[in-house]
């Protein structure tokens, strides 16, 4: 998992292959231009157009060739590529491609564009520094989440726990307002990532605000938290099944009463089958021995026969002419008789049982799909993999479903129990509840189609949450001008960033959107020569602009939302949130110290004992040796020499004030001025 490399020369001379300049290789490299890095590519034929207008600017060496061949891959120079990034839109090529690449550096970072599961997690044990992606399910929670316009903007789960994303709207009566500071949010299971007051122009950076600011109705807060149920804090109508449960135990009693009736009665069925069928069996053996010992001449097996007749109804067959009756003994016609309407009664019942049976089976192969809903339902447009897994996610969060396809697929009509409809666009979607549904999906292959019913959708209902998946980077930027309130999710604009992030050797572990852009979920494990060794937590999350969100020091527990003054060293875990520029900070060791400007103005202490614990405040808070803090705290008042972050000048201030220590913040730029 790892990391970053600490000299900027040595960083300069790596290189990184791209394999395929397709939409996806395209995005990667913008997503890689991003960190200044040199970028070689192979691309099989010179397209007439690019899709990304001038990519080619952007590319220091452009090979057109077949990426599988060795003598191309050495003019590619692989030997000095710190990493591949393997994207055509064959799986065998870049299979292929990977294990010529292996053979000739056994080192380069291989992130591969692959759905085969299996043979990924094989190839990774085979060949090491290896990892694969298959990028159209990359940002199928990011569809799911948009579906639900919920307060939710993502989940996942670490260390077995799961997190939510929330974003809260407070109105006049929240329990937050005016009462409760932005720091105060920050718990031990809950961290505050972004606000903004009262008008929606989203910052693209985390801590832009100031943490001292009390909250007001109009707020608009986003926080990461640690739930224990991922569906604790959904909107009624996401739960309505289960309130309607709890509004109505006595349907809930019933049907449970039902469901142990219908067990019990399953047992006393086949409880009845066996006891007809050992009754039969006796019946059969019994008649066989006593027509066989009345007609010692007969075989066995036409004893057998004539009884199998008679068990059958035969009688009438056997006994039918009058003449011949009477040189039978009446035991042996009275015996066959008992032995027609014993036959009778019980071939009946397991005739009975056999064809409910059979009867029940065909009904649950032709199972109805349940109706269309009429109205607060979530439609999802196009059932391939991508639409098969955002439907699931929402049948997880009981939503109420449609599932639309605009061709005959075997897999989308196996596919959950929901509602189901295919056939073309024009039929289709006056059926489909357009005008009382909550959002509509569309998530085709076909980025026209997409289009055309985006915007039927829209004409039919202004109000519903939109979203749609493009993959090229022109139309999305096309489609927010003229529908700037849906959700416009570029499938490979936000994948290549994960592979851009995988590229560094990092461990991203899921993404979600938030405030139009992407957040990479990272996972850290400290080197000796990473840019995170030796740092305060302070210091990563204020000058790399991250959040960290997970620490752990084995084998110790994980720790969720680590205190700023916790500091790195090698063999620690850190998982952070960050955007694409902030790995890049971290990549490159390029911490803000623009913005470490503050410093703290320490009047006077109330005791000796505030003087001492004081100091022991300054030096964990600020990183500074215990030494220096102490020499400060005997010169009051005086300048604390250390320069600080914003947040965490703050922070500082506010524990000192605990201590009956007064202080307060200065800008370093104030004082110049």
């Amino acid at each position: 998992m790892s990391n970053s490399i600490p000299q900027a020369t040595s960083y300069q001379e790596d290189s990184f292959l791209i394999c395929g300049l397709g939409s996806l290789g395209q995005h990667c490299v913008l997503s890689l231009k991003k960190f200044g890095v040199k970028i070689v590519a192979i691309e099989l034929i010179k397209p007439k157009i690019w899709e990304i207008p001038h990519i080619e600017d952007f590319i220091d060496e452009l090979i057109f060739a077949d990426c599988r061949h060795i003598k191309i891959l050495q003019q590619a120079n692989i030997k000095n590529c710190r990493a591949a990034l393997i994207v055509t839109t064959s799986e065998q090529v870049n299979i292929e491609t990977a294990l010529a690449i292996r053979k000739l550096n056994p080192k380069t970072r291989l992130v591969v564009r692959s759905a085969q599961d299996n043979l990924n997690i094989l190839l990774e044990e085979q060949l090491g520094n290896f990892i694969a992606y298959e990028p159209t399910q990359l940002p199928t929670k990011a569809f799911a989440l948009a579906a639900l316009g919920s307060n939710i903007k993502g989940f996942f789960s670490l260390d077995s726990k799961p997190l939510q994303i929330i974003q809260r709207p407070l109105t006049t009566n929240d329990p937050w307002c005016y009462t409760r500071y932005l720091y105060e949010l920050n718990t031990r299971t809950r961290l505050v990532l972004s606000y903004h007051h009262q008008h929606p122009n989203f910052s693209c950076s985390f801590y832009q605000w100031n943490p001292e600011t009390r909250l007001q109705p109009g707020d608009l807060i986003t926080y990461i938290e640690v739930k224990d149920l991922l569906t604790s804090n959904f909107s009624k109508s996401m739960m309505s099944s289960s309130s309607r449960v709890k509004s109505q135990p006595i349907f809930s009693q019933l049907k449970q009463i039902l469901y142990q009736w219908k067990k019990k009665e399953g047992k006393y069925l086949r409880g009845a089958a066996l006891m007809c069928g050992a009754i039969v069996l006796t019946l059969l053996f019994l008649g066989t021995i006593v027509i066989h010992g009345y007609y010692p001449e007969s075989t066995f097996f036409s004893a057998f026969s004539a009884t199998v007749i008679l068990l059958l109804g035969g009688y009438s067959d056997l006994f039918g002419e009058f003449e011949q009756m009477e040189k039978i003994p009446h035991w042996l016609q009275l015996f066959s008789l008992a032995l027609t309407l014993s036959g009778t009664a019980f071939v009946g019942v397991l005739y009975a049982l056999l064809t409910e049976l059979l009867l029940s089976a065909k009904f649950q192969f032709v199972k109805r799909r349940p109706p269309i809903p009429e109205q607060n339902h979530i439609i999802i447009i196009g059932l391939g993999r991508v639409g098969r897994e955002v439907a699931r996610l929402l049948h997880e969060f009981k939503q109420a479903l449609l599932g639309i396809s605009f061709k005959v697929d075997a897999a989308s009509e196996m596919m959950l129990n929901i509602p189901f409809m295919s056939g073309h666009l024009q039929n289709i979607l006056p059926q489909a509840n357009l005008e009382t549904a909550k959002s509509i999906v569309v998530v085709t292959d076909d980025e026209i189609l997409n289009l055309e019913v985006a915007l039927t959708a829209k004409k039919l209902n202004p109000d519903c949450h939109l979203v749609i998946r493009t993959a090229g980077h022109q139309l999305g930027q096309h489609l927010l001008q003229i529908l700037p309130h849906a959700q416009i999710v570029g499938t490979y604009e936000v994948a290549a960033e994960v592979f851009a992030g995988a590229a560094f050797g990092e461990n991203i572990i899921t993404l979600f959107r938030l405030n139009n852009q992407t957040i990479l979920v990272t996972e850290y494990c400290i080197e000796s020569e990473d840019t995170l060794n030796g740092l305060l937590l302070a210091d990563i999350a204020y000058g790399y602009g991250v959040v960290p969100i997970l620490y752990q020091k084995p084998p110790q527990s994980s720790i969720f939302m680590p205190h700023e003054e916790l500091r790195l060293s090698v063999g620690d875990h850190l998982v952070v949130l960050a955007t694409i520029n902030g790995l890049k900070s971290i990549e490159k060791g390029q911490l803000a110290l623009d913005k470490k400007i503050w410093k703290i103005q320490i009047q006077n202490a109330a005791t000796s004992e505030a003087i001492f614990e004081g100091a022991n405040v300054l030096s964990r808070i600020s990183g500074c040796s215990l030494s220096v803090a102490r020499n400060v705290m005997k010169r009051l008042p005086t300048i604390f020499p250390v320069p600080l972050y914003h947040h965490q000048g703050l922070r500082l201030v506010r524990e000192l004030r605990k201590l009956r220590v007064n202080s307060y913040l200065t800008s370093l730029e104030r004082n110049n001025g």
